[in-house]
């Protein structure tokens, strides 16, 4: 099958923070026309919001949405899309479902609609400002140019990876989950600095653009961790000295750990 991206009409159901970073990311980009996009969201005036904002068509109902959309973006909480699948069964013919939905496998989708094609999405909050980072996976039924389709989409909100259903759940724990975590680390390195006499707004700037600096040399470097390490690490200087203190404290252990059951948690949902 090929796409006219330019053709393409995106229903997107739900207009939430997630589906807003995604369609934001849509218009900054230029990626599809306005007016090709149409949003439903139980609550009207959410999507009324939404179509001020970005001049979409709103869709007075699900059924409307599905009807006049070749790709449905699904954004609703995960605990009604038993509901939603079973409302949208009927109207789907050929279309593909792109689902942001935490916990929900392909299985779910497969057993209330059969043979359609679905695309889970594993984003994270950092798509709100063009900086997410998405892992995609796809059943038997989802075409090469559908997935191409919807790894594009995802490109507008940040970094993309094409990944299994099996992975997803550990995906879950490292990005999806994990700007909670780098926030927590954030904060503790600020808060230190505070508390030995720095000023709280410089430390929480130096510490944030630390962070980021930091993950961008990881990322313009091949990931070469340790050689960035030692890098900033002077023998006998005052790296080395915070380096013995993780090295020889238990962080290893509370990360894999905080991982590992954030993982299971995400499994448990499933």
């Amino acid at each position: 099958m090929s796409l006219n991206v330019n053709e393409i009409k995106l229903g997107v159901i739900g207009c939430g923070k997630m589906a807003s970073a995604i369609l934001g990311g849509i218009v900054k980009n230029n990626f599809l026309p306005k007016e090709n996009i149409s949003v439903f969201d139980i609550n009207l005036e959410a999507s009324a919001s939404m179509c001020a904002k970005y001049g979409f068509e709103e869709a007075l109902s699900i059924d409307e949405l599905v009807l006049n959309s070749d790709i449905v973006l699904l954004c609703v909480k995960p605990f009604v899309f038993r509901e939603v699948l079973l409302e949208v069964k009927h109207k789907i013919s050929d279309q593909l479902i792109i689902s942001i939905l935490a916990g929900v496998k392909l299985e779910k989708y497969n057993k209330i609609l059969p043979e359609t094609p679905v695309v889970r999405v594993m984003p994270n909050t950092p798509a709100l400002i063009g900086m997410g980072a998405s892992a995609l996976c796809k059943n038997q039924f989802v075409d090469e140019s559908y997935f191409d389709f919807a790894k594009k989409l995802m490109k507008n909100c940040g970094e993309v990876i094409e990944t299994s259903e099996d992975k997803i759940d550990i995906i879950t724990a490292l990005s999806g989950s994990g700007p909670a975590y780098y926030y927590k680390i954030i904060d503790l390195m600020a808060k230190a600095a505070i508390k030995l006499g720095l000023d709280k707004k410089q430390a929480y700037l130096l510490s944030s653009q630390t962070a980021l600096g930091s993950a961008k040399m990881v990322m313009e470097n091949d990931f070469d961790i340790n050689t960035l390490i030692k890098n900033v690490t002077t023998p006998g200087g005052c790296t080395e000295v915070g380096n013995e203190v993780l090295n020889n404290s238990n962080i290893d252990e509370i990360i894999d750990k905080t991982i590992k059951d954030t993982m299971e948690k995400s499994i448990q949902l499933g």
